[in-house]
């Protein structure tokens, strides 16, 4: 019988899944016009949503850190919003632990517990990602190179024109997260 992971997908089938995505989205068409330009960004954000929510398929979270069991999985978003309204649309009727995802969008840092996913869209928060005063079971998301190597735990990054990301294993780890290796094995890279 097939190992099922948390998110009730069976280990292999999810890595698939997470394969073909990852390659769809690195084999989407890209336009060089102004107009394009704009298509490009939209485009850019709509698969970093679709990674937020492939997140949550990758990634244990303690069960303490859940709250009740009625309680939402909150992916929240802490400063500058360039989603939209495209993660909303994304993670609509979608469960992460068997419960309902929501979207939060935040305008200072959030208390503990109240996110399981926390992207940082602004540099001056960005800067304090790696407090402990995050919390357990925090996973923090945010982009650029630098963003995993100063204490962020996955840092999207572009790189010949594709969405891609590094991963701060240790900071996960300190968080009490644990990463899947299918997770580990598409990263552009691994701090460890």
């Amino acid at each position: 019988m097939a190992k099922v992971s948390s998110n009730g997908l069976p280990r292999r089938a999810g890595a698939a899944l997470w394969l073909c995505l990852a390659v769809a989205s690195a084999l989407a068409p890209r336009s060089s016009s102004a107009a394009g330009a704009a298509t490009d960004a939209s485009l850019e954000y709509a698969i970093k949503a679709a990674d937020l929510l492939k997140f949550t398929k990758f990634i244990e979270w303690p069960a303490d850190t859940l709250g009740a069991p009625d309680a939402a999985f909150n992916i929240c978003i802490w400063g500058n919003n360039p989603f939209g309204e495209i993660l909303d649309q994304i993670v609509s009727g979608e469960v992460a632990y068997g419960r309902k995802i929501a979207v939060q969008r935040l305008v200072r840092e959030p208390a503990p517990g109240a996110c399981q996913v926390l992207f940082v869209g602004s540099p001056e928060e960005a800067g304090a990602v790696g407090r402990p005063a995050r919390g357990s079971g925090v996973l923090t998301v945010g982009e650029g190179e630098d963003f995993a190597r100063n204490g962020g735990m996955i840092g999207f990054v572009i790189e010949n024109r594709r969405v891609t990301f590094d991963i701060n294993w240790q900071a996960a780890e300190r968080a009490g997260l644990k990463l899947s290796s299918g997770l580990l094995g598409v990263a552009r890279s691994v701090i460890r």
